[in-house]
């Protein structure tokens, strides 16, 4: 997806320059941005606000360049290599897939900070959280762990004996988050099922699935193609009365019941504040990996009420926005 599709895709978050700030910014450092789908409009301002915390704002003193796969992972690479080939300053790798092609793709020469929910030491990107090495740096919720704290909330709804899917995307398995979520259900005495859907076409037959076995639950698994159908998910799991809980706030913001996760718009600010850093100078291998120092619980009341629940006292004190 080239820049202007990107644009129009995303509500306008960055609009089209007059001609004489396009011809400004041959002269201006790029920022590549590589993603597997395209990122809400959020997540685009969180980059941007990161950007001018250290002084870098778009059109004035920097460029973005775009570029985003829709969902088909096998294109990063040959994204990743435009970006190369255009001489970026840096890129903003975000996914783990576009890490390891932007990573591919630069051969240690172009800086690169990125930002997903995996182990990026057990991934390989990088020696150490404190100590990256080499030419990649970023951010990571380590998602994969949040998935046993879902499954305890999500018992909070559901009957003592149930059955509750994971809903993840074949083309990046999260071997990690379903192995948790596979344990923690085996402790609480809970069957799992495994769904899947890569496309947004194949969430119907995803739920007709979930309502035609009288599967109690489900649980989104923490991945960005999800992200950017966070919407849909929500709708569908209303309309289908199922008891879900998503990965980010924008879940429980769009009518969903519950949401657990990182603050998706923070981990962008902070690829902004990496790539403005490396910008001014600083070096990636000296830029520690940055986790979350806390993961949000929002809870939807209206949720809850239209799905005949009622939300524990105790969880709602632990909420950290409360939708009513």
């Amino acid at each position: 997806m080239r820049r202007r599709e990107f644009i129009a895709g995303v509500g306008g978050i960055a609009v089209a320059r007059p001609l004489v700030a396009r011809a400004q910014q041959a002269t201006m450092p790029v920022i590549g941005l590589l993603r597997d789908s395209p990122p809400a409009a959020s997540f685009l301002a969180g980059l941007q606000q990161g950007l001018k915390e250290v002084g870098f704002i778009e059109g004035q003193n920097v460029a973005l360049e775009y570029r985003v796969a829709d969902g088909q992972y096998d294109r990063l690479p040959g994204l990743a290599a435009e970006l190369v080939n255009k001489r970026v300053a840096v890129i903003a790798a975000m996914g783990e897939n576009a890490a390891k092609a932007a990573q591919a793709a630069s051969a240690g020469v172009i800086p690169i900070v990125f930002a997903f929910g995996d182990d990026p030491v057990a991934l390989g990107l990088v020696a150490s959280f404190n100590r990256p090495g080499g030419n990649i740096t970023g951010s990571t919720s380590i998602g994969h762990i949040l998935g046993p704290k879902r499954v305890e909330l999500l018992r909070e709804f559901l009957p003592k004996a149930a059955t509750i899917a994971l809903l993840t995307n074949p083309k990046q398995p999260r071997a990690f988050e379903r192995r948790d979520v596979e344990e923690q259900t085996r402790a609480v005495g809970w069957q799992l099922r495994y769904l899947e859907a890569s496309r947004l076409s194949e969430f119907d037959a995803v739920f007709a699935t979930l309502v035609n076995e009288r599967i109690n639950g489900l649980i989104i698994a923490n991945e960005s193609f999800f992200f950017s159908e966070i919407d849909a998910l929500a709708s569908l799991a209303s309309r289908h009365a199922i008891p879900t809980i998503g990965p980010l706030r924008d879940f429980a913001n769009a009518g969903g019941l519950i949401s657990y996760g990182a603050n998706i718009p923070q981990m962008y600010r902070q690829t902004g504040i990496y790539a403005g850093r490396i910008l001014k100078g600083e070096k990636p291998a000296d830029l520690p990996v940055v986790q979350p120092v806390k993961f949000e619980l929002v809870i939807n009341l209206n949720a809850a009420k239209a799905l005949g629940l009622t939300v524990p006292p105790t969880l709602l004190a632990l909420a950290d926005e409360v939708i009513e």
